[in-house]
């Protein structure tokens, strides 16, 4: 683990709501866990959950460098897909306070391969199903055994890769702005990334079965969860700004002759 980072929170959030036939998740994600004797245990709930909290992992220049650098992009936007935005670098590296994050999981050749902004507000107050990210950007189109289907999001082109790929991929979502459960954490289901690809006809099962959590958060924290972890979000019931800078990172090459878009 990266010393320069906060310990990891290692106690449940509440979740925003119990699913039908959905069990909440047990255990503690917040508040590390101690022995008798004060000292601090080992716990490490995203090798069981595929999800952990990383609270202050954002200090107020590294807010205030993400706000500034992201400040232009226009608002009201379910999500828009970075690329090309220098001032964001320092920040998303593997020695920055972000990547710092995504290091302690992938190690330290790992890299940001995807950034996208999302600006919830009371005027985009829009709610996704659950769901599994299952593409990642790519430089250019190239075809190959195991590859697609391709899309193009915001000009860029993206592919589903094979499972081992995305097995190997972790998530940041970098938190602007206080989400409380009024305001539309993310939901994950623990554990559900250790299934694999889940067909759609299979994902209520599977949350069902997984239990829900919700990924509560203030300012400067830092969620971290594997990429392929089934996760939805609801509208906000209580709209406030939310802006969460979600950043996918890698630390292998991908097949097929293809590169990673980077950021």
């Amino acid at each position: 683990m990266d010393p320069r980072l906060p310990m990891p929170s290692s106690s449940p959030s509440p979740a925003l709501r119990r699913l039908p036939r959905c069990r909440l998740h047990p255990g503690g994600w917040r508040g590390h866990p101690r022995d008798a004797g004060g000292r601090a245990l080992p716990h490490l709930p995203f090798a069981q959950d595929g999800a952990q909290l990383w609270p202050g992992a954002l200090d107020q220049d590294a807010l205030d460098g993400i706000g500034a650098a992201t400040a232009g992009l226009p608002r009201g936007r379910a999500g828009i897909r970075l690329h090309g935005i220098v001032a964001l670098r320092p920040i998303l590296l593997a020695d920055g306070p972000v990547g710092a994050v995504a290091a302690s999981v992938l190690g330290p050749g790992c890299r940001p391969v995807r950034a996208i902004l999302f600006d919830k507000t009371a005027a985009a107050n829009w709610a996704l199903p659950w769901h599994q990210d299952r593409t990642v950007a790519v430089q250019a189109r190239a075809e190959a055994p195991g590859l697609g289907p391709w899309t193009v999001k915001d000009g860029m082109p993206h592919v589903a890769p094979p499972e081992a790929v995305l097995a190997g991929m972790v998530t940041l979502r970098a938190h602007l702005d206080p989400v409380p459960a009024d305001n539309a954490p993310l939901l994950v289901a623990p554990g559900s990334h250790r299934l694999g690809r889940v067909a759609q006809a299979d994902v209520p099962g599977a949350v069902a079965r997984c239990g829900v959590q919700a990924c509560l958060a203030e300012a400067g924290d830092v969620w971290l969860y594997a990429t392929l972890i089934l996760h939805a979000s609801e509208a906000a019931a209580v709209p406030g700004r939310r802006r969460v800078l979600q950043v996918d990172y890698a630390a292998s090459s991908l097949p097929g002759g293809l590169m990673w878009l980077g950021v």
